[in-house]
């Protein structure tokens, strides 16, 4: 996993760069677009990603619901936006820890078909999943309590969500490399 991965996430920082008191419209339109486009080659591919289809859904979904409902009924979605977006990614996935680890789809293009069902190769994707979700969930607390009414600043709204996930990225380029050095290792040692 690597670029291919960071490309999924492009609408989701779209949508937490952008995203603010009275941005949040354009934050998610913008989310929406970048989402369709790159929703394109992996259709024409015939892969479309877990996380991709999230992400049309709920950028649509939002996007939809700035342009239809009245802007007074939506004051709370200003406010707690990026909190939200980082618990539904957490919600999806964390959950697809029960069917097919959101990391698989991407480590799929990478790693050849002979390795899919090997354990190694479904630890590791079910360990990175995990540290994302883990990630996202630990945002989407900090989001909620970056609020102003909470005594929010931007250590918990911007740094440390921030340090999060380039640890998460880090983790994933590190983690497989980490299990391939060890099983070589114990195969040598059981030589």
């Amino acid at each position: 996993m690597g670029a291919k991965t960071f490309l999924g996430f492009v609408p989701w920082i779209i949508f937490w760069v952008v995203s603010g008191p009275s941005t949040w419209e354009f934050a998610a339109g913008g989310a929406l677009v970048a989402a369709l486009i790159l929703l394109i080659p992996s259709h024409e591919r015939g892969r479309i990603k877990l996380l991709e289809i999230v992400s049309v859904l709920f950028f649509g979904a939002l996007t939809i619901a700035g342009l239809v409902l009245d802007h007074s009924r939506l004051m709370w979605l200003e406010e707690y936006a990026q909190a939200i977006s980082s618990a539904v990614l957490a919600v999806v996935v964390l959950g697809s820890l029960a069917f097919v680890p959101f990391t698989e789809q991407y480590a799929r293009e990478q790693v050849p078909q002979q390795f899919w069902s090997t354990p190694q190769f479904k630890h590791v994707n079910r360990m990175l999943t995990l540290v994302w979700g883990l990630t996202f969930a630990v945002c989407a607390v900090l989001g909620m309590l970056a609020q102003p009414d909470h005594g929010g600043s931007a250590w918990l709204n911007w740094i440390i969500p921030i340090a999060l996930l380039v640890g998460a990225f880090k983790f994933t380029a590190w983690y497989p490399e980490h299990v391939k050095a060890d099983t070589r290792a114990a195969g040598t040692a059981a030589a």
